[in-house]
């Protein structure tokens, strides 16, 4: 619990603050100065991934819905978002990513724009839910980060939502075990350790974002993926949530480590209710000044 104190003060008296936070008017031209540099860094230190036929072996596979209830967000924003889905996935299905190399999701994807066909959907930038083109390809980030931690990965950049934005419904994957992404600026890459290349193999259903992880050769072990100490905090009437994401490796289904990867924290910042979260089945600690009860 201290542990989660520690972020609860961090969160309420920040060290450090950006300039563009305290100068609004100072966003768009450090957002642009920071994807420039990202392009020229990308170039210079990333290799092309290129596509090949589909590899024999599946390492793992992974669903997920198209469709889900979001707050009161507006329905028609996430049938913006399957048609900026199915552009990305495109860009994606087969692709390469060769022993020792990495992948980066806007290397790979490149530039999104209306001339590309992209549209506009949900964004969540700075706590807000919003509107711009290419949005809700957060999905699809959430998904690959999901799929590549059951192989050998090394994460180089991995970001996560500073809130937790919407009540769950009918989610499956633990909170925080995704990525979250913006435009050339905010990045997912995965560097591949293995002794073989793995392939992505995506595709859309009417419902469904489907995937693959393929391999060249078999691969002998296994990972799961599960959270530890998921709780919801309340302090004063403000809630906020944790938990840890770890990964177990396992041999012939023997257990050989277990190595923890993501600590969550984001305030909430969906109205809910302490009996609501009981009736789940959640933990809750309160906070009151400094004393827990």
């Amino acid at each position: 619990m201290e542990v989660i104190k520690k972020y609860i003060a961090v969160h309420e008296q920040p060290k450090r603050r950006a300039i563009s936070s305290r100068f609004p008017i100072l966003v768009r031209p450090a957002v642009f100065i920071k994807r420039s540099l990202r392009s020229v860094k990308n170039a210079v230190t990333l290799t092309k991934l290129q596509k090949k036929e589909y590899f024999p072996c599946v390492v793992a596979r992974h669903s997920s819905k198209l469709y889900r209830t979001l707050g009161d967000s507006d329905f028609s924003l996430q049938k913006n978002k399957v048609k900026n889905l199915t552009i990305a996935v495109e860009m994606l299905d087969g692709l390469v990513i060769p022993s020792g190399k990495t992948f980066s999701l806007w290397k790979a994807v490149g530039v999104i724009s209306a001339k590309k066909g992209y549209v506009e959907g949900m964004l969540l930038s700075n706590g807000r839910v919003s509107v711009g083109i290419g949005g809700g390809l957060c999905q699809l980030s959430n998904f690959l980060m999901w799929i590549l931690l059951h192989a050998d990965i090394e994460i180089k950049e991995r970001h996560h939502h500073s809130v937790d934005a919407f009540p769950d419904s009918g989610r499956t994957l633990p909170f925080g075990g995704g990525a979250t992404v913006f435009d050339n600026y905010l990045d997912l890459q995965i560097k591949n350790i293995s002794k073989q290349p793995l392939q992505l193999k995506l595709w859309l259903t009417e419902t469904s974002l489907k995937g693959q992880l393929l391999s060249t050769a078999p691969i002998t072990h296994k990972y799961h993926v599960l959270e530890k100490n998921h709780c919801f905090i309340n302090k004063k009437g403000t809630f906020f949530r944790y938990n840890e994401i770890y990964r177990e490796m396992y041999i012939e289904g023997v257990k050989q480590y277990e190595e923890k990867i993501f600590t969550n924290f984001a305030p909430v910042v969906y109205e809910i209710s302490v009996d609501a979260l009981q009736r789940f089945g959640n933990t809750i600690h309160h906070i009151e000044e400094e004393v827990l009860y």
